[in-house]
């Protein structure tokens, strides 16, 4: 599905309102002069308010990204969109973008 590419300064949060951010964004292609994000290296959860064990399994602490663009790689790495979807470690709950750039889309 058509959505707009995912930057570093793009808005992610994981199901208990920590902030996600890229480990390693790709600075070949800017985007509103911000890097865009690929696929394979991980986000990083930061502020998750799930509780530690005993109460539950802990707060999440990197998430992984499962889909990605069809289209469009860079570096040949698939880039990252709104409808892109990510499990987070080790709760198991997906990221949720909030906020993206709104100049380019892609599929």
């Amino acid at each position: 599905m058509p959505g707009f590419l995912l930057n570093v300064g793009s808005t992610v949060i994981c199901a208990h309102g920590g902030q996600a951010k890229p480990t390693v964004p790709n600075p070949r292609v800017l985007v509103m002069g911000m890097p865009v994000t690929t696929q394979p290296p991980p986000y990083v959860v930061a502020g998750c308010a799930n509780p530690p064990p005993p109460a539950n399994v802990g707060p999440c602490i990197t998430a992984t990204w499962i889909i990605a663009a069809l289209r469009i790689k860079v570096m040949g790495m698939p880039v990252l969109m709104q409808d892109s979807q990510a499990i987070c470690l080790p709760t198991g709950t997906p990221l949720t973008v909030i906020l993206t750039q709104t100049r380019v889309r892609g599929m």
